[in-house]
């Protein structure tokens, strides 16, 4: 018996840790993971922009973005739109009457220039929309 009770209040002297060393491995890794993709996520739509020597505004609010890849396939801040007319009306509704907005265009460089030019007309009679910037990269 006073073996008995010599286990038990050693048993009960003695507390199981849980060793956080493999708990910080992971979130570590995981936070190493998202940081290396998170970037990934944003050039998801390959265009490859014309060279220019002008410096880009960085500071500029940049949250109306309209794409044109190689197959002249239409993207509206990322999201593919069917056509020319949807993409007006997806513009035309997220100005909602601020005349102080900006449109950038990123039509990659293979697109025909009448192409880019039909683009931009039609950006520019937007009602919301003060300025249309063809974006390109520094040479």
């Amino acid at each position: 018996m006073t073996r008995y009770n010599r286990r038990k209040r050693r048993a009960s002297v003695l507390m199981q840790e849980i060793s956080l060393t493999p708990l910080i491995d992971m979130a570590l890794t995981l936070l190493i993971i998202f940081m290396v993709t998170a970037p990934m996520l944003n050039n998801a739509i390959k265009v490859e922009l014309p060279k220019g020597q002008a410096k880009e505004d960085d500071n500029a609010q940049q949250d109306l973005i309209v794409y044109m890849d190689k197959s002249e396939k239409l993207f509206f801040n990322g999201v593919e739109i069917k056509d020319q007319k949807t993409l007006i009306d997806k513009v035309r509704s997220e100005t909602g009457g601020d005349t102080e907005r900006t449109v950038f265009v990123k039509a990659d460089q293979s697109v025909r220039y009448g192409q880019v030019i039909e683009l931009v007309d039609a950006m520019k009679v937007i009602g919301g929309v003060a300025y249309v910037a063809l974006a390109t990269t520094p040479a």
